[in-house]
């Protein structure tokens, strides 16, 4: 079997032994209902530095105008507004040829700005960016931060309290974000791409969430998709938790050294982050609103296999075992190669 083949399999493995899938916490006013709904994402991750750039661009259904969310983070981010131009270059140099036949933790640590504390909640830090009213945080406990967000317009779930359990366990922040109502020198305020850079020792997308099922169905959701795009030095995969299979596959990896300075314009970052070769991972992850066992984490593959839209794979029946897919994926490569 040769690597990419092994690669599919193993992914294939993957999405057929999992159907998690979740995202950061959405958050309505009191008797309102929200859900995360379609999200693409991009992660930089200069290792070198350990600094993680977290670029979201989400979408969300609601029967609220009220709608905010919060993502946990290991450290104490720095927020600023991303240019939104980024998503479609990198849609366009994933995207298929024009078409031809194919070719073969740490810790949140408060900062020296810190100044509000009370209610076992400490403010790091609060300011208006890319059209969000965004607040970092630190709790003491899940029912101090329900408490917080009741206070600020939010409705005092106690699943949001058990969600965040786990992240003040291990001392982590939380970036509280809400779109900001437009002011009188700005009516036409709107939410843009947000950035959230951190320091981490391994890249992470946040990616449990409150129970959400029953609030989807009462919106009508049963889906929703999910577009990553990894950019390091090198490919990554995915895992949930500790090394827990993940839903998600790749669907485009390649060296986009080339578009470097591009992005880098594109999204308001300085030109030393992540110096040297951009390797791009995209993944799509079509995810049903269900409890994640923890959140993904991404670790170094073993080889930077190139893989996009149009590499040839062998007809799967995706209702085999995985073990089963894999085998019979070999067999039909070793029958191809016999002489008639």
């Amino acid at each position: 079997m040769n690597a990419l083949l092994f690669l599919f399999s193993a992914f294939t493995a993957l999405s057929l032994l999992s159907n998690y899938a979740s995202a950061c916490c959405a958050v309505a006013p009191p008797g309102q209902r929200v859900v995360n709904a379609d999200q693409s994402v991009i992660i930089i991750w200069d290792e070198a530095s350990q600094t993680q750039h977290f670029i979201r661009k989400a979408s969300f259904t609601s029967n609220s105008s009220g709608v905010g969310f919060i993502v946990p983070l290991p450290s104490q981010p720095s927020l600023a507004e991303s240019g939104a131009a980024a998503f479609p270059r990198l849609a366009t140099i994933t995207a298929p040829p024009v078409r031809r036949p194919p070719s073969i933790p740490l810790s949140c640590a408060a900062a020296p700005t810190s100044y509000s504390v009370a209610n076992g909640v400490e403010v790091l830090e609060s300011k208006r960016v890319a059209g969000f009213d965004a607040t970092v945080l630190t709790a003491d406990s899940g029912t101090s931060l329900a408490k917080w967000l009741s206070s600020h317009g939010f409705a005092l779930n106690p699943d949001v309290a058990a969600w965040a359990a786990p992240y003040i366990r291990d001392h982590w922040c939380f970036a509280a974000m809400k779109i900001a109502k437009p002011l009188p020198s700005d009516p036409q305020l709107d939410a843009a791409s947000l950035r959230l850079s951190f320091k981490t020792s391994r890249p992470l997308f946040p990616y449990r969430e409150p129970a959400s099922s029953s609030a989807a169905a009462s919106l009508g959701k049963s889906s929703r998709l999910l577009r990553l795009y990894f950019i390091a030095s090198r490919a990554h995969n995915g895992s949930l938790g500790d090394h827990l299979p993940w839903s998600g596959y790749p669907v485009w990896s390649g060296d986009i050294s080339p578009h470097r300075s591009a992005l880098l314009a594109d999204l308001n970052l300085p030109d030393s982050t992540l110096p040297g070769r951009w390797w791009l991972t995209e993944f799509e992850d079509r995810w049903p609103y269900a409890t994640a066992p923890g959140d993904l984490w991404f670790s170094p593959a073993p080889h930077n296999i190139r893989l996009n839209r149009y590499t040839p794979l062998p007809p799967l029946d995706l209702s085999l075992p995985a073990a089963a897919l894999a085998t019979g994926a070999l067999r039909l490569r070793r029958s191809a190669r016999r002489p008639r």
